[in-house]
């Protein structure tokens, strides 16, 4: 097999990539068939969530792949690196020392891929829109720290902020921030469907079967003016009920990249192929896998009994049983690699399991023991190995005897996150890709009013003062100091159990080009990169 491995850096951008392919690629793709990118995951549509490509619904790695390449932003994430440039703006900055006002101004000649002109008023709307919708579960958090939204003129936005934020243009940067069209898109309700009507670097035809997306056909965009140089004319991604399917798919060729949903044997069989027309890249990655606890339930609301589960939780079988070492313990919120990572979890129980410790810790609390709770997983979301990893999980807790643990898979995703956020369960496994490259990001959406999940977890330092107090922080090492306290409260409540953090794969046909680039520092596709060269 013909495997070339690169380990790019997470966050900073200083390695210049190597030939990712045989031959090199002259931005084939241009007048051939579509690039075709596998994926082993769904996108659906459900009665509570009945909109999965509206920005102000969609929250998952998946459905913004699409928006990315199918919407603009003011600002765009490099190909890696957290240093914003500019998307669909022409520049954008802060215009006070508090980082409390941030003004852009537009390209000229932005349109919609219907025609229409794209304005800051739809930007304006677009924020307003997401705001004023306020879905549950969507990425509105994102923005809650705008005051208000004014145009000047159509092609100048200024963002009021209500306290300093160092970090909002990153967040400009996610779809939570997609501009739509307020021609199109209802002012107070979600644009049910399959249709998206944006400015970005593709136009999209999707195709689904029922209420689940089957394939999503992106076409070079002829209208749009943004930063980013779109290297193919088209792009076919296609989504996979089983990751085995995918690998075969890729395998004969009907497929000529996959870039997530495969399992650790299949990464392996991949890695130690024959097949010289095969490529496996391996990355760091910054996706986080965690258990979090509803804090108010009774099994779980004493925090003795969720620190002794830390006490007694073993990582690295986990990696090793379970994941055959595609991912690396991790013992914060804060994945290694960012900066104001710190080990807080490993500092306070260790990386080996103490049930002796956690006896203790219970018996100091008065609990008693077993103490009998469900830990609820999603079975496809995450991938195939993780009913696996849950039945390994509840092994290492029952076999102290002080807890009696039973499992629990959700066949839907979209059932399984309102059932979490509705306070259904009393401790589940969740994920998350960074919606921008910062500790604050697995931080602040974790905590306070309104968080994703959702939780009824609490802590006034950390929401007062701690994350306002980085949010003042234009240079984000300065902000490390308080990064790494809000890790040791965490550490010491455990409203969240860090458990792991991925490494990225990437397996291709030869002569696909870019690769390299495929997934950038926030594990974000960029369809954009991809080409096609010449063969071995």
């Amino acid at each position: 097999m013909n495997r070339k491995t690169l380990v790019l850096p997470a966050l900073a951008g200083l390695l210049a990539p190597a030939l990712a392919a045989c031959g090199n690629g002259d931005g084939a793709g241009s007048g051939g068939s579509p690039i075709v990118v596998g994926v082993a995951s769904q996108i659906e549509a459900t009665k509570a969530a009945p909109a999965p490509l509206d920005p102000a619904q969609a929250y998952d790695t998946d459905a913004w792949n699409v928006l990315r390449s199918t919407f603009q932003t003011l600002m765009r994430l490099p190909r890696t690196g957290t240093a914003v440039a500019p998307e669909a703006a022409e520049s954008c900055g802060f215009r006070d020392t508090q980082n409390e006002q941030y003004r852009c101004t537009l390209r000229s000649g932005l349109k919609f891929s219907n025609g229409h002109d794209l304005t800051a008023q739809d930007v304006k709307f677009s924020i307003d829109r997401m705001r004023t919708i306020n879905y549950t579960n969507g990425p509105v958090s994102l923005l809650d720290d705008i005051d208000r939204v004014e145009t000047p003129s159509n092609r100048e936005v200024v963002f009021h902020l209500t306290k300093p934020d160092a970090t909002f243009p990153q967040k400009l940067a996610t779809p939570a921030a997609a501009i739509v069209d307020s021609q199109v898109y209802p002012k107070n309700s979600l644009y049910k469907g399959w249709e998206t009507v944006g400015s970005g670097p593709y136009t999209v035809k999707t195709e689904h079967s029922g209420d689940r997306l089957t394939k999503a056909v992106f076409t070079k965009n002829p209208e749009y003016k943004g930063g980013l140089p779109v290297k193919n004319d088209s792009v076919e991604m296609r989504f996979f009920d089983d990751s085995a399917d995918m690998e075969a798919a890729l395998r004969k060729g009907d497929i000529d990249l996959l870039t997530r949903g495969l399992t650790p044997d299949q990464v392996k069989s991949l890695q130690n192929s024959q097949d010289k027309h095969l490529v496996v890249q391996e990355m760091p990655g910054q996706e986080i896998r965690y258990i979090a606890f509803d804090t108010k339930d009774p099994a779980v609301s004493n925090k003795a009994v969720r620190q002794a589960i830390a006490q007694v939780v073993n990582r690295s079988q986990l990696m090793r049983d379970v994941y055959s070492y595609t991912g690396d313990p991790l013992y914060s919120l804060v994945p290694t690699g960012l900066s104001g990572h710190i080990n807080s979890f490993y500092t306070k129980y260790g990386s080996t399991p103490d049930v002796a410790a956690a006896k203790q810790t219970l018996q100091q609390a008065n609990i008693t023991t077993p103490v009998k709770f469900t830990l609820t997983y999603s079975k496809y979301h995450y991938g195939p190995n993780t009913a696996k990893e849950f039945a390994a999980l509840q092994k290492q807790l029952n076999s102290t005897k002080l807890f009696d643990v039973s499992i629990k898979g959700v066949d839907r995703w979209q059932q399984f996150r309102t059932d979490a956020s509705s306070g259904k369960y009393t401790a589940y496994g969740m994920g998350w890709f960074a919606d921008i490259p910062d500790a604050d990001n697995y931080i602040a959406p974790f905590v306070g009013k309104g968080n994703f999940l959702n939780s009824p977890y609490r802590n006034e330092k950390i929401e007062s003062q701690l994350i306002p107090g980085t949010r003042q922080q234009t240079d984000r090492n300065a902000a490390g100091a308080g990064f790494r306290q809000a890790q040791d409260i965490l550490a010491d409540d455990v409203p969240f159990l860090p458990l792991w953090q991925s490494k990225q794969y990437v397996a291709a046909r030869d002569n696909i080009t870019g690769i390299e680039w495929a997934l950038n520092s926030s594990s974000a596709l960029q369809l954009w990169e991809l080409g096609r060269g010449v063969s071995s």
